[in-house]
């Protein structure tokens, strides 16, 4: 028996890096699923694989900084597979920006990926779940970072921040309707986008991760796969009754000062 069997989960941000992997460790629990994200390349490709390996699995192009797309997506799936158990808001933006140099429009595409499209999917699955009078479960995958962050993360850990307080929010507000919801404030990640992000914004070379290794107490960049284990397991009824809880999942320790 799967963690996940016969469950439905829709992964938004779930073509590459930490969704992809939520995605690959879902099917393996035995959950159907469906992914979103912009580019049709690595969505087609990702599902490709699950179906190869005798999964099942869609995927929905959208857009989820625009709330119409970020409703429709859930629509799409609802309409395939009847329902939605399980939602997991794993897309994300990291350009950066300082609180002196970020523009408006900076400021906007943030609150669009980070913010926004979480609010309205999570807002169509709740809806779905309570027209359908049955239980359900989100994790918003959310960062470290949202604690304080970087001077150049200043409107990401702005919309991150956000997503903390819809969390607990949302989660109290359905606790009746069985529906838990949780977060993740998943620290430094080795990821296809965390890859781009360094050498596009800090002019690192192809062994960045080796380096970034040796300075960490783990010896390790957080794993995606080891993410999606822990996702799994919120997303499933082996974690019982936690809801509104943000998780800090990452190797340093909140507060600790050397």
């Amino acid at each position: 028996m799967g963690l996940l069997d016969d469950k439905v989960v829709l992964v938004n941000g779930g073509s590459q890096g930490v969704g992809a992997a939520i995605a690959r460790a879902a099917v393996r629990e035995g959950a159907v699923v469906a992914v979103t994200g912009r580019r049709p390349e690595p969505g087609e490709a990702l599902v490709e694989e699950l179906t190869a390996a005798g999964g099942k699995a869609l995927y929905v192009r959208a857009d989820l900084s625009d709330a119409e797309q970020a409703k429709t997506s859930v629509a799409r799936v609802v309409q395939t597979y009847g329902r939605v158990d399980c939602l997991v808001n794993s897309a994300g933006l990291t350009s950066r920006g300082t609180l002196l140099d970020t523009t408006p429009e900076l400021f906007d595409q943030h609150i669009g990926i980070n913010l926004k499209g979480p609010f309205f999917a999570m807002q169509a699955v709740v809806a779905d779940m309570v027209g359908r009078e049955a239980p359900g479960t989100i994790v918003n995958i959310i960062t470290s970072s949202a604690h304080g962050g970087q001077p150049f993360l200043a409107p990401y850990v702005a919309a991150k921040a956000g997503l903390i307080g819809l969390t607990r929010n949302a989660a109290h507000a359905h606790r009746w309707d069985r529906v838990r919801i949780n977060g993740l404030n998943i620290g430094w990640t080795a990821t296809e986008g965390e890859d781009a992000t360094q050498k596009a914004f800090h002019g690192a070379g192809d062994d960045w991760r080796e380096e970034a290794a040796a300075k960490l107490p783990m010896g390790k960049l957080g794993q995606p796969d080891e993410i999606a284990d822990f996702v799994v397991f919120l997303l499933s009824d082996r974690s019982g009754v936690v809801t509104g809880s943000v998780i800090d999942w990452d190797q340093n320790v909140l507060g600790g000062l050397d």
